[in-house]
This record gives C-alpha cells, structure tokens and sequence, in this order.
C-alpha cells in the first residue's frame, strides 16, 4: 500500500524562486472529489519534457493518507483531464534544504497570489527542517488540500459566468 506523509505550509516570501533547482508547470483535473477518496490526473511540463500522472488519494489522517500514483500516457492523460469535474494550475518549484525536498506550489487563474510548500516525510515524527521562506502550518486546513482549491475554481468559473450574462 502506497502512504504518502507530508506537512504543509504557507509561503511568506519569493525566497524560494532563487533556491530553486527545477520548476514543473502542472495542471491538475479531478475526476472524484469525495472526501473519502480523491481521483486526478497531472499534466506536468518542465522544459519541454511532458508527463503524466493517474493518483488516487485515501482520507487525510493528520499528516498521513494513502497515496496510489502511477505514470501514464501523456495522450491518455489530455482525454482525461478533458473529462474532470474540476481543475487547478500551478508552478512547482522544487527546493532542496537541508536533505529535505520541498515542493513549493505558486497557484495560478482563480487562486493567483496563492503560494505553499510542502515536504514528504519518511515517518509523521520526522523533523522538519523549514527553509526561511516557510510560514505557518496548514497540513490540517482542508482548505488548503488541492482537491478543495479545484472546487473553488468551479465555483468561482460559474459567478463569472452568471455576471457575465
């Protein structure tokens, strides 16, 4: 069984651009937005090179969920994200400090100006070590959780439209 153990955190600066030694364009699409089981597919570009992820994710447990990710067909991967309910768009920017990998997520369209990070962990205890552009803890703010995020972008993409009739 996969398990995926990570904490999260808002960004209180730009820091992290200059420390960073990859950025991945994603977009994400959500087939399921059950609380209990998540279901998406990532596009993910990073310098031309194109690829594309199936994940299944299980109910968060604090900092701790089952995570199942498989690669797939890019070409599969665009019928797909057609096909979801919801959809986000990021920038990633990886960051390595300290021997720890953190994931840094600049969100774009509805959520722009939104910026966090994260960092997997082998165990729930491990320390974390934050870079200095780290801020507050919002692992448990299901506000936070991509999956919440893309059902925003729905509700915010259907007030436009209503305004705009």
């Amino acid at each position: 069984m996969g398990v995926e153990i990570e904490r999260k955190y808002l960004v209180t600066s730009d820091e992290y651009i200059a420390m960073s030694t990859r950025v991945i364009e994603i977009r994400q699409g959500y087939l399921s937005l059950e609380p209990s089981r998540t279901v998406r597919v990532r596009l993910a570009d990073a310098a031309g090179e194109a690829r594309a992820y199936i994940t299944i994710k299980g109910v968060t447990q604090g900092s701790r969920r089952d995570e199942f990710e498989y690669e797939i067909p890019y070409s599969d991967a665009l019928q797909i994200y057609a096909m979801c309910v919801a959809r986000i768009h990021k920038h990633r920017y990886i960051v390595l400090w300290q021997g720890q990998k953190w994931e840094v997520d600049r969100f774009e369209d509805a959520h722009e100006g939104l910026v966090l990070a994260e960092v997997e962990l082998q165990s729930e205890d491990a320390e974390v070590l934050k870079p200095p552009f780290i801020g507050i803890e919002v692992t448990d703010n299901p506000r936070y959780y991509n999956s919440v995020l893309a059902t925003e972008n729905i509700t915010n993409n259907k007030s436009k439209n209503s305004n705009n009739q």
